[in-house]
């Protein structure tokens, strides 16, 4: 029941997610906005926080375990109530991308290279959207405008860090922190699963060798054989059959008939 639920429930969150990316983003990119459209991507982001948590209380119905699925998956526990204990806005963008991550790992046909580059793209733009919508008014902010962002969350995620432009307020140091170990996690399951298809590739050839090899092994030695008992036979003396070669077939001799008297 509960693999037929989230199966049946993966598009459909999947959707509310990029619902809840827009409605995070419009408010920061365009803070002159009608008050109603704020109001409104409010109301979205806490739609699709409620969906989230209302798909963990249904998987946690549908567990055989209920306390070992609670044990399996902490992360998706603390992304239900992060934004009960606290609502501010930045911990509902958390909650949700744990929630939505988490899905989108157990998605089958989501491979590794699609989660990891969906991953990137993701943090990308949250970390961007969030540390402009918190250094944007800082009095000695340099984070300004969504380029300056978006520069910063790449040269951060990457750990490049050249320094032009840095979050000076407590919570935009605390997403970079954020950015910076999330970059280092993605960086690493890349080098990884490069790693582990090089790895993959030579065992597969020397595999192939190897059955090259003891087939080559196998001809030799029956050619070995085939040799050896060619010499045998054309060393035997004219008129003698070698050991375990077959004699010549009888023939039919007539019965002797008795004599005329």
């Amino acid at each position: 029941m509960r693999d037929r639920w989230e199966e049946r429930t993966q598009a459909p969150l999947l959707v509310l997610a990029v619902a809840f990316g827009v409605a995070y983003a419009v408010p920061i990119v365009a803070p002159g906005a009608a008050p109603w459209v704020h109001r409104l991507c409010t109301h979205v982001e806490w739609a699709v926080w409620a969906a989230f948590a209302l798909d963990y209380l249904v998987r946690l119905a549908l567990a055989p375990a209920r306390w070992a699925f609670v044990r399996s998956h902490p992360l998706d526990l603390l992304a239900v109530l992060l934004p009960m204990v606290q609502p501010l806005r930045l911990l509902r963008v958390v909650s949700t991308l744990l929630l939505v991550g988490r899905r989108a790992r157990m998605a089958p046909q989501i491979t590794l290279t699609t989660y990891v580059a969906g991953a990137v793209v993701g943090l990308m733009m949250f970390g961007s959207l969030a540390v402009l919508h918190v250094e944007r008014d800082a009095p000695d902010g340099n984070i300004k405008t969504l380029g300056d962002a978006v520069w910063w969350s790449f040269t951060t995620m990457t750990t490049v860090g050249y320094g032009d432009h840095a979050p000076t307020t407590g919570l935009g140091r605390v997403l970079a922190v954020g950015l910076m170990l999330s970059g280092i996690a993605l960086l690493g399951v890349v080098t990884a699963n490069i790693a582990a298809w090089f790895i993959s590739r030579f065992d597969r050839d020397d595999a192939v060798e190897r059955r090259q090899t003891e087939l080559l092994e196998t001809l030799t030695r029956e050619v070995r054989e085939l040799r050896a008992e060619v010499a045998k036979l054309s060393s035997a003396p004219a008129g003698t059959v070698p050991a375990g070669a077959p004699g010549p077939e009888p023939r039919d001799v007539p019965a002797p008939t008795a004599p005329r008297a």
